[in-house]
C-alpha cells in the first residue's frame, strides 16, 4: 500500500519529460480553437497581462494536460493508497486532541514516502511533478489539513530552497535523509519584528576571521515543524560589501542550519486555534557557528531566496483546500439530502439549494486555479507568482466561507465537537494569514502588476516621440483609446479560444479585461509612484484581478469538456455562466469606485474613523446609556 513500493513497481524516468502542452482529444482546427501563437506572449502571466488590458491567452488556453503517460500511470498507483491510508491509518480528531501526529501515522507517512514529493528519484524521493504533487496534497486536504501543514511546512518551504538554489554537493548531503523523513525541515523566517515585511529581519550573521564559518545569532518564531525539524533554511542579515562602492550594507542571507550545530534550540509547541496536530515552535540561534558551505545561494541574495521559495510553494495551497472543500461539499450534500425540517428534506429549499450550489461553484473555481497553475509551472511557465498569490487568496477565503456555510446547513449539530467541522473550521483559519497574508498578498498583486504596466506606459510615452519609427504601435493605441472614447471598447478577443456556447462568458471576460486596463492606466496617470499609498483602491483591483483570472480559469476547463464532451460539461458550462456573470458584476462594481465620488468619500471617511480610534485607543462612540 505505500508510496514507495507503488513508485518501485511503476514506470521510472528513464528518458527526459516532454510536457503535453494540449489535451490530444481536442481538435486544434475546431472553429473555436485557433492557433495559440495569434497573441503575443512575451513570457508574461495572464494576470500581469490584464493590467496593460491584455490578454496573454496562450498561458490560460487550452487548458494545460501537463502529465505524460508516464506520470499519469505513475500517478494512478499514487492515488489510491494514498486515499486508503488516510482512510484507515490516520484519526485527524485524535492528531488534534494529542497536538500532534500520532507516532504511528507519522511512521506510516515517512515510509510512504509523503516526506519527498518532489525529490528526485537520484536523491531518494518520489520525482513528481507539481501537479501530481497537487493530486496528493488535494487527498491530504480531504482528511487532515495538521497533517498538511506538517508535510507542507517539510518540503513546500522546509527544504525547497534546497531543491531551487542548492548546488549539487548540498543536494547530495541533504536531500536523501529529508525525502525519507529521517529529517524534518523547517522555514525560519518570520521574527518578532518581521511578519510580511520579511526585509526587516534582525537575526545577524557575521563571518568568523578565518571565512570558514558564519557566527548565527537571533530567533524564529511561529516556525512550522520548529520543534521537531533538524534542518532549518534559516534567513539571517550579513555584511556585504559593495563591489562598486567597496561600501559594507546589510543584506539578507540565506543558510541550511541543522540543529546538531551547537547553539540551535527550539521553545515548546505554540498553543493554537486551530492545526494542532502540526509543530509550532520559536527556534533560537545562539553563536551558531554554520559553516561557509551552508549558504543557500549567493551571499546577500537571502530576500530573492526567501520569496522565490514562497511564490513557488503556495501553489499546493489551493489544491490541498480544493481537497477540503470536496470534503465539507460531500458532508454538507448528505446532511441536506437526507434531514427533514417542516414535512420535507431541507434539500428542497431555495436557501440550501444556494448555498449548495454556491459552494460547489467556489469548489470549481479553485480547483480549476490549482491545476491550471502546476499545469503552467510544470510546462516551464517563467511567470507564476500573481497566480499563485491569486490562487492561495481565492482558495483561503472559498474554503473559509463553504466550511462557515457547511455548519449552517447542519444548524446546531454542525457546532458540536463530533460533527468534525469545528476542527475544520479552525484549522482552516490560518490558510488567510501564512505564507503571505491575504492582505499582503492583494497589494502584491497589484504592485506587481501596476509595475509591469508602468513600464509598458513609459514604453508607449517613449514611442509618441518617434511615432514613424514605431508607427504600429502607435496606431494600435490610438485605435484602442478611440474604440474607449466612444464607449465600444470590447477589450481583447477571447471569443477564438473559448467554446461557442461560452461566447457570452467570454465576451464578458474581453471586456472586463479592456476596462481592467484603462483602470489601471488612469490610476498610474494619476498617482505615478504614489500609486502604493491608494491601498483602499488598490484592494478593489486586486479582487478584480481574482476574479479575471478566475474567469478565464473556469473558461479554459470548461471548453475542454465541452470539447471533449466529457459526462460533466454541461453541467461545469452551467457553473462557468453562473460565475463569470456574477464575477463580471463584481469586476465593474470594484473599477466604478476608484472614480466615484460617493465611494472616495466613504474611502476618506473609513480612514478618518480608524485614526480615531487609534488616538482614543478603542471605541470612540459613546455607550447609548452614557454610563
Amino acid at each position: 500500500m505505500f508510496l514507495r513500493a507503488v513508485v518501485r513497481r511503476s514506470v521510472t524516468y528513464s528518458k527526459p519529460i516532454i510536457w503535453a502542452t494540449r489535451s490530444p482529444k481536442i481538435n486544434l482546427n475546431s472553429p473555436h480553437i485557433r492557433t495559440i501563437s495569434t497573441f503575443p506572449c512575451n513570457h508574461q502571466s495572464f494576470a500581469m497581462g490584464v493590467f496593460k488590458g491584455q490578454a496573454f491567452v496562450d498561458e490560460v488556453f487550452p487548458y494545460p494536460e501537463a502529465l505524460t503517460d508516464e506520470q499519469r500511470e505513475l500517478l494512478e498507483g499514487l492515488v489510491d493508497p494514498t486515499e486508503k491510508f488516510f482512510q484507515e491509518c490516520n484519526d485527524a480528531a485524535k492528531n488534534d486532541a494529542i497536538e500532534k501526529v500520532d507516532d504511528e501515522t507519522m511512521k506510516g507517512l515517512k515510509e510512504m514516502g509523503a516526506f519527498g514529493l518532489q525529490v528526485s528519484e537520484n536523491h531518494g524521493g518520489l520525482g513528481l511533478s507539481n501537479t501530481a504533487y497537487s493530486r496528493l496534497v488535494e487527498i491530504v486536504g480531504i482528511h487532515d489539513l495538521g497533517i498538511g501543514i506538517t508535510l507542507g511546512a517539510h518540503q513546500s518551504i522546509g527544504f525547497k530552497g534546497i531543491l531551487l538554489v542548492g548546488n549539487e554537493e548540498q543536494k547530495r548531503k541533504y536531500l536523501p535523509k529529508l525525502a525519507s523523513g529521517e529529517n524534518i525541515a523547517a522555514f525560519c523566517l518570520t521574527e518578532p519584528t518581521s511578519g510580511s515585511d520579511a526585509a526587516s529581519i534582525r537575526c545577524q550573521a557575521v563571518p568568523s576571521e578565518d571565512g570558514k564559518y558564519w557566527i548565527l545569532n537571533g530567533g524564529k518564531l511561529w516556525i512550522s515543524n520548529g520543534g521537531i525539524a533538524e534542518i532549518f533554511t534559516v534567513f539571517a542579515k550579513t555584511p556585504v560589501k559593495d563591489k562598486k562602492t567597496g561600501e559594507t550594507k546589510e543584506k539578507i542571507t540565506s543558510f541550511i542550519v541543522e540543529r546538531s550545530f551547537k547553539g540551535v534550540t527550539s521553545g515548546p509547541p505554540e498553543k493554537k486555534m486551530g492545526i494542532k496536530a502540526s509543530n509550532t515552535a520559536e527556534v533560537y540561534f545562539d553563536d551558531v557557528k554554520v559553516p561557509a558551505e551552508n549558504v543557500l545561494g549567493e551571499v546577500g541574495e537571502g530576500f530573492k531566496v526567501a520569496m522565490n521559495i514562497l511564490n513557488n510553494g503556495r501553489f499546493g495551497m489551493a489544491a490541498a483546500l480544493s481537497g477540503t472543500m470536496k470534503s465539507l461539499i460531500a458532508k454538507a450534500t448528505d446532511f441536506a439530502v437526507n434531514r427533514t425540517q417542516f414535512g420535507d428534506k431541507i434539500s428542497q429549499y431555495g436557501a440550501i439549494q444556494e448555498k449548495i450550489a454556491r459552494m460547489n461553484v467556489l469548489h470549481y473555481v479553485t480547483e480549476s486555479m490549482a491545476y491550471m497553475l502546476s499545469g503552467n509551472m510544470d510546462r516551464g511557465a517563467p511567470e507564476y507568482q500573481i497566480e499563485a498569490a491569486i490562487s492561495k487568496v481565492f482558495a483561503s477565503e472559498s474554503c473559509w466561507w463553504v466550511a462557515d456555510e457547511c455548519i449552517q446547513i447542519y444548524g446546531g449539530m454542525g457546532y458540536m465537537k463530533d460533527a468534525g467541522l469545528e476542527r475544520v473550521m479552525r484549522d482552516l483559519r490560518i490558510f488567510r494569514i501564512f505564507e503571505g497574508t491575504n492582505d499582503i498578498l492583494r497589494l502584491f498583486v497589484c504592485l506587481t502588476g501596476m509595475q509591469d504596466a508602468g513600464k509598458h506606459l513609459r514604453e508607449l510615452q517613449k514611442s509618441l516621440k518617434n511615432p514613424l519609427g514605431n508607427f504600429g504601435l502607435v496606431l494600435s493605441e490610438a485605435k484602442k483609446r478611440t474604440q474607449r472614447a466612444i464607449g465600444v471598447d470590447p477589450g481583447p478577443s477571447i471569443s477564438a479560444y473559448v467554446h461557442p456556447s461560452l461566447s457570452d462568458s467570454s465576451k464578458k471576460l474581453s471586456k472586463c479585461i479592456g476596462e481592467f486596463g484603462a483602470s489601471v492606466e488612469g490610476l498610474l496617470i494619476k498617482h505615478g509612484k504614489k500609486i502604493i499609498e491608494e491601498q483602499f483602491k488598490l484592494r478593489r483591483l486586486a479582487d478584480a484581478t481574482i476574479d479575471l483570472y478566475g474567469m478565464a480559469a473556469v473558461l479554459s476547463r470548461s471548453t475542454r469538456s465541452l470539447t471533449n464532451n466529457f459526462s460533466s460539461s454541461q453541467h461545469e458550462a452551467m457553473m462557468t455562466k453562473f460565475f463569470c456573470d456574477e464575477a463580471s458584476r463584481r469586476i465593474r462594481r470594484n473599477l466604478e469606485t476608484l472614480n466615484n465620488k460617493m465611494d472616495i468619500t466613504n474611502d476618506e471617511r473609513m480612514s478618518s474613523i480608524a485614526k480615531a480610534v487609534y488616538s482614543e485607543g478603542g471605541i470612540v462612540h459613546e455607550h447609548p446609556l452614557q454610563l
